[in-house]
C-alpha cells in the first residue's frame, strides 16, 4: 500500500457525526495500551499521525482517519481500561456498539492484543461480539519485538485457543518497533475493501 494522503477527518461520538463520504471502513479496536496508535502510526508510515499517549484511555471518541482520499482507518476508544469510571465505560460501550452494528462501509476489524500475554477477558468479549456481527477480522498481537523469535508459535496458539478464534479470522504478529507484520496487515485491509 502506498500511502499519499493521509488527513485525520473527524472525530465521532454518535452516529449523526460520521463522514458521508461512504468511503470503506476498517475499525481498530484494543485495550487501552495495546499498541494501536503505534499500529496507526506504522501503518500509515507517520511519526506521530496518532497520538500515543502515557495516560491510556485517552482515545475517547470514534476518530476517523482517511487515507488515499480513498478509505478510513477509525481508531475505536481503548477498552477495558480500570481508570475510565463505570459510566464512561457504559457510555463507551454504547458507542462501539452503535458503530459496529449500524455502520455501512465497515468492511472489518483488526483487534489488536497483547502478543506477550495470554488474551484477557476484554480481548476474548470484544472477539466474541464483533464474531456475533459476522465482520471478518483479523487479530493483531502488537509488541512482537518484546517476544523471542523461537515463541513465536507458543504465541499463535495462546492466542488462537484463548480467543477461541474461529476458522476464517487470521492473527497477524507485529511490531511497530521491527515493522514485522507492516506489510500483511496492509494486505488484509486490501483484501477486505475488495468485498
Amino acid at each position: 500500500m502506498k500511502i499519499t494522503d493521509v488527513t485525520m477527518n473527524l472525530s465521532a461520538v454518535s452516529a449523526q457525526q460520521y463522514p458521508e463520504q461512504g468511503w470503506p471502513e476498517i475499525a481498530l479496536a484494543g485495550r487501552s495500551n495495546v499498541g494501536k496508535s503505534s499500529l496507526i502510526n506504522t501503518l500509515l508510515q507517520r511519526k506521530n499521525f496518532a497520538r500515543t499517549s502515557s495516560t491510556p484511555g485517552k482515545t475517547q471518541t470514534l476518530n476517523f482517519y482517511g487515507v488515499n482520499e480513498a478509505f478510513y482507518l477509525v481508531d475505536v476508544p481503548g477498552y477495558g481500561y480500570a481508570k475510565v469510571s463505570q459510566k464512561k465505560r457504559a457510555e463507551f460501550g454504547r458507542m462501539i456498539e452503535e458503530y459496529l452494528t449500524t455502520r455501512q462501509p465497515l468492511k472489518g476489524i483488526v483487534i489488536l492484543v497483547d502478543g506477550r500475554h495470554q488474551p484477557t477477558a476484554d480481548d476474548i468479549s470484544m472477539y466474541q461480539f464483533v464474531s456475533y456481527y459476522h465482520l471478518p477480522i483479523l487479530v493483531v498481537a502488537t509488541k512482537m519485538d518484546k517476544v523471542k523469535k523461537s515463541q513465536y508459535n507458543k504465541t499463535l496458539s495462546q492466542i488462537k485457543q484463548g480467543l477461541d478464534l474461529n476458522q476464517t479470522d487470521q492473527i497477524q504478529l507485529f511490531s511497530s518497533q521491527t515493522k514485522l507484520g507492516r506489510e500483511e496487515v496492509w494486505q488484509w485491509i486490501e483484501k477486505q475493501m475488495k468485498h
